[in-house]
């Protein structure tokens, strides 16, 4: 098995010149989009640190999946058929990977740190976690590796995938030609996915291809009635990346260590959604999307939200 290219980090020309030239384009008023300076340098730091962590961490889960090539059910090789076909399972378990991180705090307390700036632009993809192993959801790679794909070439075509991530994370692209649309995630199927307007969270998982929305039923377009605000329900108000990266770990936490808790509301401020609490004090998407169709009856039913 060959050593394949880091495909996101032969990339990082093209992520710069990219930021400069949307930055360019938006400060002279040629394309739509907001940029904030101090964000901004916080999605940097959180991308030079997601980076930092990928490689003194990202050894352990190489090394499990590794290990658990031993008992590969076949071996299929290196070809172009065998990339593609890896490519997309791999694309399918980024949306379950995805999906479970905004519906599972535990997986939640990693991701949100990509949700946090209140802008979105190409520097909001940079926003990434450092503490993504912890969560163990690398074990979803695991079938992929038992089916007979090695785990160097799964890392490989994933990073194809997160250069496609990157450049959808713009305000200046508007929606784009209907097929592409239909097809793969744009920047109008992930500005929706950023947004905090009820009818829009937990909507478009996708990595690459939205059509695994369409499939599961969690597909929601982009309204020019309701556009989108950006950032987190609650937003947390500090450009500190320290705070950025681990706050929510330290709210969960404080969360289910609370005195008087019992095992199963400590293992719920864990695993259930997240805004969810033992006593029903605290909002979750689906108690934010009700009380949305409450205010607006005649939303009741339209995409992303419930019929009361």
């Amino acid at each position: 098995m060959p050593d394949f290219p880091n495909v996101t980090q032969l990339a990082i020309p093209f992520f710069v010149l990219a930021v400069l030239f949307e930055l360019f384009l938006v400060r002279t008023r040629r394309a739509k989009g907001e940029f904030e300076t101090r964000d901004s340098l916080t999605s940097l730091l959180m991308g030079a640190g997601n980076v930092a962590s990928g490689l003194i961490l990202g050894v352990f889960s190489f090394a499990a999946l590794m290990w658990v090539w031993q008992f590969r059910f076949f071996d299929l090789g290196i070809s172009f058929w065998a990339g593609l076909a890896v490519f997309l399972l791999d694309d399918l378990r980024y949306y379950w990977y995805h999906r479970f991180a905004h519906r599972i705090r535990w997986v939640w307390a990693e991701h949100i740190n990509h949700h946090s700036s209140q802008h979105y632009n190409l520097t909001t993809a940079l926003r990434q976690s450092w503490t993504g192993l912890f969560t163990g959801m690398f074990v979803l790679q695991v079938p992929l590796v038992l089916l007979g794909f090695h785990p160097k070439l799964i890392l490989f075509v994933f990073g194809f995938n997160l250069v496609w991530q990157f450049w959808i994370h713009t305000e200046t692209i508007g929606r784009m030609w209907a097929p592409i649309e239909l097809i793969f995630n744009t920047p109008s199927h992930h500005r929706v996915h950023h947004a905090v307007n009820p009818r829009y969270l937990d909507a478009n998982y996708a990595g690459t291809l939205i059509i695994w929305d369409r499939m599961f039923g969690t597909f929601v377009p982009e309204l020019d009635e309701d556009l989108p605000r950006y950032g987190i329900v609650k937003n947390i108000g500090t450009f500190n990346p320290m705070k950025v990266a681990f706050h929510e770990w330290i709210a969960m936490f404080s969360d289910a260590l609370s005195p008087g808790l019992t095992l199963r509301q400590r293992l719920g401020y864990l695993f259930m959604p997240p805004g969810w609490s033992h006593d029903g004090s605290r909002e979750t998407s689906d108690s934010l999307k009700a009380a949305y169709v409450r205010r607006n009856p005649s939303e009741a039913g339209r995409p992303g939200l419930p019929q009361s």
